[in-house]
């Protein structure tokens, strides 16, 4: 029997072909001091898929900032996503090697209404103790 979801669209909202300037943390204690660098390649109310050089697992949290201003799709995602430090936290959902060296990585925003988000708090916790220590040192 043939799948008949073959070849249909099965996400739930439309993507946007977007290529800017990424930074991004992943929310781990040893890796949270460093700012990382990529670019987006396309983005959606619910996601956004980047190019990094950087290996990230699958389930992965990270803060992203990239420049939001010159969508209006991005309004949306300021509204029901989760936002912390002028940046969107989001998921590791999917992750293609791309070359010797780069990744495709999709992302999935955290919203403020999900059900899960308590076990998203102990990792983004390290954000806080990172900003908190950077004010101590000044």
């Amino acid at each position: 029997m043939a799948n008949s979801d073959k070849g249909k669209e099965r996400r739930k909202f439309m993507r946007l072909d977007f290529i800017t300037p990424l930074a991004f943390k992943v929310c781990k204690k040893k890796t949270l001091s460093k700012i990382l660098e990529g670019y987006t390649a396309n983005i959606s109310q619910g996601g956004i898929l980047c190019n990094i050089a950087e290996r990230v697992s699958k389930g992965d949290i990270l803060w992203l900032s990239f420049d939001k201003g010159t969508l209006s799709i991005c309004a949306d995602i300021d509204r029901q996503s989760l936002i912390y430090q002028n940046g969107v936290i989001g998921k590791v959902v999917r992750i293609e090697p791309k070359g010797s060296k780069n990744f495709s990585v999709g992302i999935q925003f955290i919203t403020r209404e999900e059900k899960n988000i308590s076990n998203i708090f102990p990792k983004i916790h390290f954000m806080k103790e990172e900003a908190t220590f950077e004010r101590e040192e000044v």
